[in-house]
């Protein structure tokens, strides 16, 4: 083999830092008493540093302890860490991120959770996939831009992230070396340095409640047990 044809091993993510949910176990299992919550996906897309981690826990915990509605947040850091720990930072590998983890939030909400997905998701077209994914299921999908200035979000950047992708230390960095592609027409628009956390929880609820996302009455019959084996006295009761 010559040295053009040699192999070049594939960027993996190392500056990804695992977060911690404020959500306990036995509180989350707990809420599964709740029947007649709806499934639906809040995807959260921004900027790294521009709060959609710190929003979408306090959202779950919100929902969990307050509601009493099973909730589970999908973090775009915790993902790295498992399912897509195969997957670095160039576009292709972004876009298969997105893939996997859209394909994932849909199974969630189709189970009757909220899954709440916190993804930078810089394309707009990625975005777009994981809503007709959902859509196609009939699966409720309520895109949250999390928006806040660059400046600022350097300003929050507590890991260092910015200042290490601006000296040349992390590659394909969003926002410095690659483009971030602002959502068109989100269901929610958050500008997170003008609100604080909790205002931007309310306005999230508020977006739910106003559209009975959360909940919604159950249609009795619908939950009328079926019979797979029926005596032939009553088969032509059956019959449509």
């Amino acid at each position: 083999m010559s040295s053009s044809d040699s192999v070049v091993p594939k960027q993996i993510a190392t500056n990804i830092t695992y977060q911690k949910t404020n959500v306990k176990k036995l509180e989350r299992l707990g809420t599964f008493a709740n029947k007649n919550q709806t499934g639906c996906t809040i995807w959260f897309t921004g900027l790294s540093c521009s709060g959609k981690t710190t929003i979408s826990f306090a959202l779950e915990e919100y929902l969990v302890k307050t509601r009493q509605i099973s909730t589970y947040t999908l973090d775009g850091d915790n993902i790295r860490h498992g399912l897509n720990s195969n997957l670095g930072f160039t576009p292709e590998d972004r876009t298969e991120n997105i893939r996997r983890i859209g394909e994932v939030s849909k199974l969630f909400a189709d189970s009757s959770l909220i899954c709440l997905s916190s993804f930078i998701s810089p394309y707009y077209a990625d975005r777009q996939r994981v809503r007709e994914v959902h859509q196609k299921h009939d699966i409720p999908f309520i895109e949250v831009y999390i928006k806040a200035p660059l400046e600022v979000c350097e300003k929050r950047d507590v890991k260092g992230l910015y200042k290490k992708a601006r000296s040349g230390l992390i590659k394909d960095f969003t926002a410095i070396h690659s483009t971030y592609e602002e959502p068109l027409n989100p269901e929610i628009e958050l500008e997170t340095s003008k609100f604080t956390i909790d205002e931007c929880v309310q306005k999230i609820i508020n977006y739910l409640d106003q559209n009975e996302i959360l909940q919604k009455p159950i249609n009795l019959d619908d939950l009328k047990p079926r019979e797979l084996f029926v005596n032939t006295d009553n088969l032509s009761n059956l019959k449509t």
